[in-house]
């Protein structure tokens, strides 16, 4: 069910795999799911600026998508840990955001789709 959504500097050097298995594996610590149940995309972006744009700074902004129902502090403690392997991944001046939302379980669904094989 959790939905981790990274947008950053295509031109940023992140380690995929590295923050996966790590990212991963907290949020099933954190919130009552499985390292199986959670899914990332990142999105490279090639235009992106920090303030007047001419810092050089780096970009990483990570959604993570909860079924609704997590208290406050499992939300906040959630943040602070990815916030925390970001600061570890990141070897570049970088601005990090974090942010944890919540989805609606009344309207919400995932399915794992097997894919057509041509017959």
């Amino acid at each position: 069910m959790p939905q981790i959504l990274v947008d950053h500097s295509s031109d940023l050097d992140l380690d995929h795999a590295g923050f996966v298995k790590e990212v991963h594996g907290l949020i099933a610590e954190v919130i009552d799911t499985t390292v199986a149940d959670c899914k990332t995309v990142f999105r490279p972006a090639a235009q992106y600026a920090v303030g007047d744009g001419t810092d050089g700074h780096a970009v990483v902004l990570v959604e993570i998508k909860i079924l609704a129902g997590r208290s406050a502090g499992q939300r906040a403690e959630l943040t602070a840990r990815v916030l925390t392997v970001l600061e570890a991944l990141v070897r570049v001046p970088a601005a990090l955001g974090v942010e944890v939302t919540e989805l609606d379980r009344e309207t919400y669904r995932v399915v794992r789709h097997p894919g057509h094989r041509a017959g």
